[in-house]
């Protein structure tokens, strides 16, 4: 997977690199943009009930919305990984290894004990 992240990495730099975007591309200017594209996806979920949202994939025309909104912030993001040197990955693993010792499981304790029995 990591490989495929960082060909698409290398595949977005080069998509801007052909258009002279570098420029615009400052962490500042990218964090701001992955915003505007996560609130597009918000968007199309804001008047939906729980069910009807669950549901969203359902309709094509939605789920069209939903995949290119999807595909805009992780672009967005993946522009935003690569200016500041960020390995997304490794900078996932290691919030999941963060939070599995902050929010432990609740009555993990317990079954392990049982489990030990």
């Amino acid at each position: 997977m990591s490989e495929d992240l960082h060909a698409l990495q290398k595949r977005l730099a080069e998509f801007a690199a052909a258009r002279d975007w570098k420029q615009y591309h400052t962490p500042k200017n990218l964090a701001a943009a992955l915003s505007v594209e996560a609130a597009e996806l918000v968007e199309i979920f804001q008047w939906l009930t729980p069910e009807e949202s669950a549901r969203v994939m359902g309709d094509a025309t939605a789920a069209g919305r939903v995949e290119d909104e999807v595909a805009d912030v992780l672009a967005y993001l993946l522009q935003f990984c690569d200016a500041l040197g960020i390995d997304v990955l490794q900078a996932l693993a290691a919030k999941i290894e963060r939070n599995e010792t902050r929010f432990p499981v609740k009555g993990a304790e317990r079954a392990n004990r049982h489990s030990m029995e």
